[in-house]
């Protein structure tokens, strides 16, 4: 999923350089907010799928639980 999201952010950085260079700015300014912008689609893209990951994870966590003790006979009304 990392490289899905870093090539994500590249293609967000090449698109950013071609907008940013036809409105006529100079070459370091173009790269610096480009970076700009790939950091912080990376980043955030990143802290996304960590979050969807967890919830994934916790769900699955409960479903195995309940159906555990669903197999071991435990019932929730005793």
């Amino acid at each position: 999923m990392n490289k899905i999201i870093l090539n994500f952010g590249l293609l967000v950085f090449f698109i950013s350089l071609i907008i940013f260079s036809q409105k006529g700015w100079m070459l370091d300014q173009v790269l610096l907010k480009s970076f700009i912008v790939f950091v912080v689609i990376t980043v955030m893209f990143s802290i996304l799928a960590i979050t969807f990951v967890k919830a994934i994870n916790k769900s699955t966590f409960e479903k195995a639980k309940h159906s555990n003790e669903n197999l071991t006979g435990k019932d929730n009304n005793e």
